[in-house]
């Protein structure tokens, strides 16, 4: 076992505790997960998405041999793509039909690679995304969304102008959003850092409880005396439960999954969608392979086993671009590893598949169960945000715990990690055509050309 793992990946909890850090793994994973399908749209469901990303972890598992804590939730890497095969589309079923084919190029692409990294080995991956490559790609996903959770600090709240900046202002909410925010952040670190025992591996389940439970407290208040500006908690997806009556579909509710739209519209795709939809998926296949590896060089010293030699970087693969499949046949978002889940392995040191499996279960089960679907519905985003700081912030520094390694005297190691850092963290991403790559990819892209052209360089120097 790794020294600063509490549960090593082979460990098993006992069973309530299970029960407890797969709903804290949940927590985790969730805002982003159901993220995905509210801003792609026509009519996708967070519930099926949910289902969709506990089938595709599953089956993660099941390739990488159950020794990979990971969890697999909608990919925000394929929004473009996902919208384009609806755009493309004559009808909403025929682009649900688009989006399982589209995950199905993508999850070509990943069985392609797998093939040559078993035939080939890992050491060309290595070469090509040194620490001096991957460790600042690892913290730039940490950064990039530094924005989100600031966002989600101040919920709702009002911005300004100021030249090319913008701030937000004090409004009443603004106060409120940030105190909920606060109390969150400040009671996962204390419970993470002075926790004993069950405390410390469960900070963010008692973070957002005390966050929840103070943005109740101001709701409560606001109903009371009128005050719309500090009602933070949004009752809304309870009372869709029992608009129409209390029914069984108040309490059991089964997801609308994908592939039941989407046999209605096979009859209406034809060659040229289905070649839009291939352009519009096969490209971003690539850009998420990257930050497959950075995902897993990231976890792997965290758990302190190579990952991409066991269970190998070939089953990691296959695992991710199956379960993508799988992902998208129910719930139609594509599936990545989670940094965010990472981070929750690295904060609480609980690096239990176990729990991990048990995490995907439960988010199949759950898709089911209204009531709790409402509730994780209605946390306010300030209280979310106040966890994000904590699980993006960590992400960062590990990635910049990567860098420490890197001997950047050497100048060629120093432009590589320059050539990733700025272009990343200033936001330079592109659209060509209908394939939009996100600022970190580019970032990555241009990483790697610099460390080969002065690598090259540098020895071509030193043969002469």
């Amino acid at each position: 076992m790794a020294k600063n793992l509490i549960y090593d990946i082979h460990d098993k909890p006992k069973f309530p505790q299970l029960i407890v850090f797969a709903i804290q793994q949940l927590l985790a994973i969730m805002a982003a997960t159901i993220a995905v399908p509210a801003i792609v749209g026509n009519g996708m469901t967070a519930s099926a998405a949910l289902f969709g990303a506990g089938v595709g972890t599953i089956i993660y598992q099941l390739f990488t041999k159950f020794r990979s804590p990971v969890f697999l939730g909608s990919s925000f890497a394929f929004i473009g793509s996902m919208v384009a095969a609806f755009a493309g589309a004559v009808s909403a079923s025929a682009g649900y039909a688009g989006l399982i084919i589209g995950a199905a190029f993508a999850g070509l692409v990943y069985v392609v690679i797998a093939l040559i990294v078993k035939f080939a080995g890992v050491n060309w991956i290595n070469k090509l995304m040194p620490a001096a490559v991957i460790g600042p790609t690892v913290a730039l996903i940490g950064l990039s969304l530094a924005g989100a959770a600031v966002n989600d600090v101040f919920s709702y709240g009002p911005k300004a102008n100021f030249g090319t900046s913008s701030f937000f202002v004090m409004s009443p909410y603004i106060w409120v959003s940030l105190i909920c925010a606060i109390v969150t952040f400040f009671v996962v670190i204390c419970a993470s850092t002075y926790g004993k025992k069950m405390t410390k591996l469960i900070p963010f389940i008692i973070g957002i409880l005390a966050g929840y439970a103070v943005a109740l407290i101001f709701t409560v208040i606001g109903y009371a005396a009128g005050i719309d500006a500090i009602k933070v908690i949004d009752f809304a997806p309870f009372k869709a439960l029992v608009d129409g009556g209390v029914s069984l579909k108040t309490f059991i509710a089964l997801p609308e999954f994908t592939f039941v739209e989407a046999f209605k519209g096979v009859k209406e795709i034809n060659g040229s969608y289905i070649a839009t939809v291939a352009v519009a998926y096969i490209p971003v296949a690539f850009v998420v392979f990257a930050e497959h590896i950075a995902d897993h060089k990231n976890l792997s010293t965290i758990i302190d086993k190579d990952l991409l030699e066991e269970p190998g970087l070939h089953r990691t693969l296959l695992g991710d671009g199956v379960g993508s499949v799988a992902g998208a046949f129910f719930g139609g978002c594509p599936n990545t590893t989670y940094g965010e889940s990472v981070g929750c392995v690295a904060i609480t040191r609980n690096a239990s598949v176990a729990t991990i499996t048990t995490t995907a279960i439960m988010a199949m089960l759950i898709s089911f169960v209204s009531p709790f679907v409402a509730f994780l519905d209605s946390i306010p985003g300030c209280v979310m945000g106040g966890v994000c700081v904590t699980l993006y912030g960590f992400i960062a520094v590990s990635g910049l715990k990567m860098i420490q390694k890197v001997d950047l005297e050497n100048n060629a190691n120093l432009f590589t990690v320059s050539a990733i850092l700025i272009p990343g963290i200033g936001g330079m991403a592109m659209s060509i055509g209908k394939v939009y790559i996100t600022s970190i990819a580019c970032a990555l892209i241009l990483g790697i050309i610099v460390n080969i052209v002065l690598n090259k360089g540098r020895k071509n120097s030193e043969e002469k």
